[in-house]
């Protein structure tokens, strides 16, 4: 590489780190002290051996005999917690951007482990119940097995409880990791503070979107496609989103929802209701509701 080439090469690089240094967000801004990130890499690990622990005998773990589950999963689940407990901590550095203790953030992440650690059954409960209505809505399924191994949608709400659990902690970043792996592999969308009940089936998956506020009830099922988002949303007096507002559809139990449909705002579909393929609907509908693609959306258009 000739003078010119590296002189270059230095002055590129010199103004790009300026320029990096001026965003208020980057971890290495002189606002703030270094901060350790969150690893993509490991949260997504550890997603993938609770997924194996989840569903013992399909992903790892496939070689012991039932004797030796007991203790083999508790290994497992001892070197989850001690790398969730990192990342977690990592988590929280970098939310209070450098103003907490590395003590306290130790605490935390403590804390929060063994609460998220216990919670893990429940969590497999409500995954076998997923499979089940996997299996059960879908004729071209020929067992539960090739819904864990197969299915997008199990894979997404496999990610998605988890992410859930943290979230509902208030463990900062790794959700979003969490959840976004599952975006990436699927391309299904659930932001990890949506509420999702039991027996929920995704059937194909592609472009499925669901906010954050979303509340979904027992025995849903909804294809591919579907939006359950936000009309709008308020903005404060610098003209930035407000946080936290309910903004997201309430879907009651027993609820269908075909492709393509999108259900905008904080309105409720009553329970056992049918939304056909490419719907757009913008206000509540009483129970036992059928809409389809065309028909004047109103309540009681049964």
């Amino acid at each position: 590489m000739d003078h010119f080439e590296k002189s270059t090469i230095n002055e590129t690089a010199k103004r790009m780190v300026e320029a990096s240094q001026k965003l208020s967000f980057h971890p290495y801004s002189p606002k703030h002290c270094k901060i350790e990130l969150p690893s993509r890499t490991e949260c997504i690990d550890i997603v993938q051996r609770l997924r194996s622990l989840f569903f013992p005998g399909f992903f790892r773990f496939s070689e012991f005999s039932a004797d030796g589950m007991i203790f083999h999963v508790g290994a497992a689940l001892d070197g989850i917690a001690i790398n969730l407990k990192e990342q977690i901590r990592r988590g929280f550095c970098f939310s209070c951007s450098g103003k907490g203790t590395l003590q306290q953030c130790n605490r935390r992440a403590e804390n929060f482990t063994g609460i998220f650690i216990s919670r893990l059954p429940d969590v497999m409960h409500l995954l076998i119940e997923d499979v089940q209505a996997a299996f059960q809505g879908d004729p071209a399924a020929q067992s539960p097995s090739e819904t864990i191994f197969c299915y997008p949608g199990i894979y997404a709400i496999t990610n998605h409880r988890i992410a859930h659990e943290l979230y509902k902690l208030g463990v900062p970043v790794i959700p979003r990791i969490v959840s976004e792996n599952a975006h990436t592999i699927t391309g299904i969308d659930i932001h990890p503070g949506a509420k999702i009940g039991r027996s929920f089936f995704i059937d194909h998956g592609t472009g499925v979107v669901i906010g954050e506020t979303a509340i979904i009830g027992d025995r849903v099922r909804i294809y591919q496609g579907v939006t359950l988002g936000a009309k709008s949303f308020p903005l404060d007096e610098k003209g930035n989103p407000v946080k936290g507002v309910d903004r997201h559809p309430i879907i009651e139990d027993d609820v269908v929802i075909y492709a393509g449909a999108t259900i905008l705002g904080r309105i409720t579909v009553g329970a056992r209701s049918v939304i056909g393929g490419n719907v757009w609907l913008t206000q509540s509908v009483p129970p036992d509701s059928s809409l389809s693609q065309g028909r004047d959306v109103k309540p009681g258009n049964a």
